[in-house]
């Protein structure tokens, strides 16, 4: 299964330097998934001053679960990071889908 994963870092004075304080072990975790497949493309979000203020990515795993034991031990939801996350299951189009195989 596909997922569509959009998660918006806090609003707070200090949401930057938690986002940065996990950056290393978030990109290390994504560069992990993306070897293994699951994590198909990823993004950041950013404000209209080029700041990082959230995260865009489309996985894959078997069910719903699995893509909740991820989060568990994703490190921008583990460091206070993400503080909205919205998931939706998503299908990469033909176009992509060789890429995503």
């Amino acid at each position: 299964m596909q997922f569509l994963v959009t998660a918006n870092d806090g609003s707070d004075e200090e949401a930057l330097s938690r986002r940065l304080a996990a950056r290393e072990a978030h990109l290390a975790l994504g560069d992990k998934m993306r070897e293994e497949g699951t994590l198909l493309y990823a993004a950041a979000i950013l404000d209209d001053h080029e700041k990082m203020i959230g995260s865009t990515m489309i996985c894959q795993f078997e069910s719903r679960a699995k893509l909740d034991q991820w989060l568990k031990v994703e490190p921008y939801v583990t460091g206070n990071v993400w503080q909205k996350i919205v998931v939706q299951q998503c299908k990469v189009g033909p176009s992509f889908a060789k890429v995503c195989v």
